[in-house]
């Protein structure tokens, strides 16, 4: 049965509101949403989740919040994306608290709600990342009576050796540790972030450089349209997951650290091709009708045809790749990995979990059914949510 258009019977409400409505009405679309929405939160809270850390101790009458300065210097080698996770982390609630106390159609909102956007990175970059040595385990047995602390649901941090490797699960270790005794559970927790941050970063670079390319020559044509279309015929012609494994094993051998960063700028600088081909038909296909000739006939720049006129009105096949695209950063991140030309030891992958049981997976089940079923939820999340809305955009299919 063919589903309606998204306009009928919807005069009274706006667009995304109708939008919305048809996408909810889709229980794949909002299973891959909660999924979504899970996993982000995970990748959030992880320093409140997951820490060896206290969150909190009470001693002498006063309050400590041990964690806390780890927000801001994080003891991790990839700390550029700890910092992005743990910015967010602080500015949801801050936000929120503006927007409870001014009224948000009032400009002091406006500037309330920037001046805590912009002051809140300030201590971000006054903070170096920090090794933290310290035993807070042993450090909080000498507290006295009255006196208490409080530690993460998971009181052990992803980098911290304490168990004996590959134990299996157990209520010390839920998940079970790793091949040198660390706690998989914790490394589950901030290998979302991983996966996040190469989903996410790898695709929106992928889309601004297919978008661009695509914008450029599927409305001058000619000529232009010509020498994009050869290198994009070029550059399709390369095995794409080769590619990746020969940039990532020469970034590695220049001892590049920041291990996600080359990830995401190797994934997105290969990934870009299919949205191209996708934006240049889109393009060809409005620079024929009439709103994009009235625009040319009133002398708008081209610029300003091409992003406030043509970019609006393609959006949406953009966006259902954006959300494709994202789950499949996470799985070519995730190969990398397993193969050991991903993201770097020590930082937590699920990847490089999956890499530790590659000897026996069946001895170390733990190693091999945890991060398998977190990638396999995380993709089908995505394309779910991708297919919902292409339902939305595109009701005829």
């Amino acid at each position: 049965m063919m589903d309606t258009p998204i306009n009928k019977n919807n005069a009274d409400i706006s667009y995304a509101a109708a939008a919305w409505r048809r996408f909810k009405s889709d229980s794949l679309a909002l299973t891959g949403l909660t999924g979504i929405v899970l996993m982000v939160s995970v990748a959030l809270l992880a320093p409140l989740i997951a820490n060896g850390r206290p969150l909190m101790i009470y001693r002498s009458g006063s309050l400590s919040f041990p964690f806390l300065y780890f927000i801001f210097s994080p003891d991790s080698i990839e700390s550029l994306v700890e910092k992005i996770f743990n910015y967010f982390l602080l500015l949801t609630p801050l936000l929120c608290v503006v927007f409870i106390f001014f009224n948000k159609s009032n400009k002091t909102f406006r500037i309330a709600a920037l001046s805590v956007i912009i002051l809140l990175i300030i201590p971000f970059f006054m903070f170096a990342p920090h090794v933290d040595k310290k035993d807070w385990r042993n450090n909080v047995q000498s507290l006295k009576s009255g006196e208490y602390a409080i530690f993460a649901l998971v009181p052990f941090g992803p980098y911290e050796l304490i168990g004996a490797p590959y134990e299996k699960p157990s209520t010390r270790h839920w998940l079970g540790t790793d091949q040198i005794g660390r706690d998989v559970l914790s490394r589950m927790v901030y290998g979302s972030r991983v996966s996040l941050a190469v989903g996410i970063f790898a695709t929106m670079l992928e889309l601004v450089i297919g978008t661009m390319i695509g914008l450029f020559a599927g409305y001058f044509r000619g000529k232009l349209d010509i020498v994009l279309m050869r290198l994009v015929e070029i550059i399709i012609c390369f095995p794409t997951f080769l590619l990746l494994l020969i940039l990532m094993s020469m970034m590695i051998t220049w001892k590049f650290e920041q291990s996600i960063l080359v990830v995401i700028g190797v994934i997105g600088l290969t990934g870009w091709i299919g949205l191209c081909q996708l934006v240049r038909g889109e393009v060809l296909k409005n620079r024929t009708l009439p709103y994009v000739q009235s625009c040319e006939a009133i002398g708008l720049p081209v610029w300003r045809i091409m992003l406030y006129h043509l970019l609006p009105n393609i959006s949406g096949p953009i966006l259902i790749t954006f959300s494709f695209g994202v789950a499949g950063a996470i799985l070519a991140e995730s190969g990398l990995s397993f193969l050991g030309f991903g993201v770097q030891a020590p930082t937590a992958s699920w990847g490089g979990l999956l890499r530790q049981a590659f000897d026996d997976p069946f001895a170390y089940w733990h190693l091999t059914l945890c991060p398998g079923v977190a990638l396999f939820v995380a993709v089908c999340a995505f394309n779910f949510t991708g297919e919902g809305l292409r339902k939305v955009f595109d009701p005829r299919g």
